[in-house]
C-alpha cells in the first residue's frame, strides 16, 4: 500500500524503541491503539513523526492513524508537557470541590480537564499522565492542590494504592473479597476459594454450562439489560470460525465505579469468570478492553493474566486499553477501537454474536455481568434465581455518591427499595432527587424513592436502573450547574457519526445556556418545548444508546426539578 507518510518528519530512536517493544515484529491494523498508547507514553504526543513511523510498521495511512489518534481524549496530537494532571470536574467531583481544584492549580502546572474518572465515592479525583523513559499513570482522589503538586514533583505514585470503599460487611458476594485478599496473589485468591469454578466448568462441559447460565436468569448489569445465556447460547452455535470473547470493561458512565472495584480489588475472579466464558461460546481468544483512565485496573489485570498462564488450557487473554472515549462503551465501538478503527457504533444488524470482532461471532459482557458466572457454575442456576426479585435476578452493585455519609460500593439483592439503599449509605436529611442510572439516566425525586430497585420496578416509573448509579443531591446543590454539565457531556462525548446525536447534543445544550441566563429565543416554555422534540428526535433516530439517552436526564430535571424556571 501507497501508505503516503507526512513529508520530514521522522521518528526519534526512543519513539521507534517504545513501539517496537509495543507491538513486537507484528504487522497487524489492530496494534494501533497500542502503538499509539506506546509513543504518548514515551514523548507525551503523538508527533508526525511517531506516527509515520507507526504507519510504516502497521501499513496504515497516516490519514487514517491521525483520525483514530485525534479521536481519544487521552491522546494528544499537539505537543504536551512530560507531566499533565487531568482533572475531573464532572457531576460528582463539581460538588465535591474540583472547580475551586481547577483554579487552585491553573497556571501552576498544566491542567486538563476531564469528564467522569470513575473515583466518584473519593471525589474529587485526578489523573496523572507522566511521559518519558520512566512513563507512569495514576490515579489520585480525593485530591488536593498540595496532593497534585507533589505528585506532578515526585513523578510516581505516594505509597500504595487506596483500598476501595466497600462499606457494607455483610451479604456480600460478588464483593467479599475486597479490602481482605490480596489481589495480586495467586495463591491467596486460590486459598480464599479461587479457582474452583473452572475445573467444575471442564467437568461440566460448555452445554451445561449455557443450561445453568440460562436457568439463572441473568442479565446484564451495563443497562441493556440482555440475558446472558441467550447471548452465549448464540455465539456457541455459530458455525463460523473463530469465536470471540470481549470483556467490556470501558467503564465511562458518569457516577458508575463498579467494574473498577472488581477489577481493582479481584482480577483473579474476572480473569477465571472469562476462562468459564470462553469455554461456554467456543471462544478460542478473549479481550479485556480496560479503560484508560483506570491504570491500576489495567495493572492488576495483566499481572493477573500473566500468572494464570498454563491455568486456562487453550483459551487466550489479551488486554487492550483504551484511551478516553465514553462511546467505546457501546459494544460496536468497542470492537472498532479493538480492531484499530476510529471507535464509532456499527449499524446492527447484523449483531454480534454473528459478526463482532474481526467479524467473527463474538460474545460481550461487562464485567459486574461476567463474574457472576463463577457462583452460577458452582451453585447452580436455579439457586442463583433464587435470590432477587421477580425477572430481576440475583445481587446488584450499586455506586453511592453526592450527598450520602457513607459513599462507595454496595452490593444488594434485587428488590430493596431505593430509599433503604439510601439509608444504608447515610444520605443526608435534605436530599432532593437521586441521579439513577448515571448521566444516561433519570433523576427520581423523594416522592419516588419507595421505588424497588429491579428491573421492572424502575421501569414502572420511568426510569431505569442503568449501570447501578445512585447520585444524591441535596439542597445545596447548583442545579443548572449540575445540568449543563450532563449537556456538556454527551456533546463532548457524541463521536459525531449520525447527525440527530451530533447536531441534537449541540442545540439541546444551547437551549439550556439560554435558559441558564435568562434569554429564551421566545419563552421559557418554548424552549423547553423545543428541548422535549431534541430528545424525541435523538431517541428516534440515533444510530446508539448515546444518542438515545443523552436527553433522559435533562428532560427528567426540567420535569421534576426546581431549575430553568420562568
Amino acid at each position: 500500500m501507497d501508505i503516503r507518510l507526512i513529508p520530514g518528519a521522522a521518528a526519534s530512536t526512543e519513539e521507534r524503541s517504545a513501539v517496537d517493544r509495543a507491538i513486537g515484529s507484528a504487522a497487524r491494523r489492530d496494534l494501533l491503539l497500542p502503538a499509539l498508547h506506546a509513543l504518548q507514553a514515551r514523548a507525551g504526543w503523538i508527533s508526525p513523526g511517531g506516527l509515520n513511523y507507526v504507519c510504516e510498521r502497521l501499513d496504515v495511512p497516516p490519514a487514517e492513524a491521525y483520525g483514530v489518534a485525534s479521536f481519544y481524549a487521552m491522546l494528544s496530537t499537539e505537543r504536551r508537557p512530560p507531566r499533565v494532571v487531568h482533572v475531573c470536574d464532572d457531576i460528582a467531583c463539581r460538588g465535591a470541590g474540583a472547580e475551586k481544584l481547577v483554579r487552585a492549580l491553573e497556571g501552576k502546572c498544566d491542567v486538563v480537564r476531564s469528564p467522569c474518572l470513575g473515583q466518584c465515592e473519593r471525589a474529587p479525583a485526578v489523573l496523572f499522565q507522566v511521559s518519558g523513559e520512566s512513563a507512569c499513570e495514576w490515579s489520585l482522589a480525593p485530591a488536593t492542590e498540595e496532593a497534585v503538586r507533589d505528585g506532578l514533583k515526585r513523578g510516581t505514585p505516594a505509597g500504595l494504592p487506596p483500598v476501595a470503599l466497600v462499606p457494607q460487611k455483610e451479604g456480600l458476594r460478588l464483593l467479599r473479597r475486597v479490602g481482605r485478599v490480596d489481589p495480586e496473589s495467586l495463591d491467596a485468591y486460590r486459598a480464599d476459594g479461587g479457582f474452583r469454578a473452572l475445573p467444575r466448568a471442564l467437568e461440566m462441559g460448555p452445554e451445561a454450562v449455557i443450561r445453568e447460565v440460562v436457568a439463572s436468569r441473568l442479565v446484564g448489569r451495563g443497562g441493556a439489560a440482555f440475558p446472558m445465556g441467550r447471548k452465549w447460547e448464540a455465539v456457541a452455535r455459530q458455525p463460523a470460525r473463530p469465536h470471540y470473547f470481549v470483556l467490556n470493561a470501558d467503564e465511562s458512565e458518569p457516577g458508575t465505579f463498579k467494574d473498577r472495584v472488581l477489577m481493582e480489588e479481584d482480577p483473579f475472579a474476572v480473569i477465571e469468570a472469562m476462562a468459564i466464558a470462553g469455554l461456554a461460546t467456543g471462544s478460542e481468544r478473549g479481550f479485556i478492553y480496560v479503560r484508560g483512565e483506570y491504570p491500576l485496573a489495567a495493572a492488576r489485570l495483566a499481572g493477573a493474566i500473566e500468572q494464570t498462564r498454563g491455568l486456562l488450557g487453550r483459551f487466550e487473554i489479551e488486554l487492550r486499553r483504551g484511551a478516553g472515549a465514553y462511546i467505546c462503551g457501546e459494544e460496536t465501538a468497542l470492537f472498532n477501537s479493538i480492531e484499530g478503527l476510529r471507535g464509532e457504533p456499527r449499524q446492527k444488524p447484523p449483531f454480534p454474536v454473528e459478526a463482532g470482532l474481526f467479524g467473527k461471532p463474538t460474545a460481550i459482557n461487562n464485567v459486574e455481568t461476567l463474574v457472576n458466572v463463577l457462583d452460577i457454575v458452582l451453585g447452580g442456576g436455579a439457586a442463583f434465581a433464587a435470590v432477587g426479585s421477580g425477572q430481576s435476578t440475583g445481587t446488584k452493585l450499586f455506586c453511592l455518591s453526592g450527598a450520602v455519609a457513607r459513599p462507595g460500593l454496595y452490593e444488594v439483592p434485587f428488590g430493596k427499595t431505593l430509599r433503604e439503599l439510601l439509608d444504608l449509605a447515610g444520605a443526608a436529611p435534605g436530599v432532593q432527587a437521586v441521579l439513577l442510572g448515571g448521566a444516561a439516566g433519570t433523576f427520581v425525586t423523594p416522592a419516588e424513592f419507595g421505588v424497588p430497585l429491579t428491573f421492572e420496578g424502575t421501569r414502572a416509573i420511568g426510569a431505569s436502573l442503568g449501570s447501578g448509579v445512585v447520585m444524591a443531591f441535596d439542597d445545596r446543590t447548583d442545579w443548572p450547574g449540575v445540568i449543563l454539565r450532563i449537556a456538556a457531556f454527551f456533546r463532548d462525548e457524541s463521536c459525531g457519526q449520525c447527525v440527530p446525536c451530533r447536531v441534537g447534543t449541540v442545540r439541546q445544550e444551547e437551549a439550556l445556556h439560554r435558559l441558564a441566563s435568562g434569554k429564551p429565543l421566545g419563552t421559557a416554555d418554548g424552549e423547553h418545548a423545543l428541548l422535549g422534540e431534541i430528545g424525541q428526535a435523538m431517541r428516534d433516530a440515533s444510530i446508539c444508546g448515546l444518542g438515545q439517552t443523552a436527553s433522559s436526564a435533562v428532560v427528567s430535571a426540567l420535569k421534576k426539578l426546581p431549575v430553568f424556571r420562568s
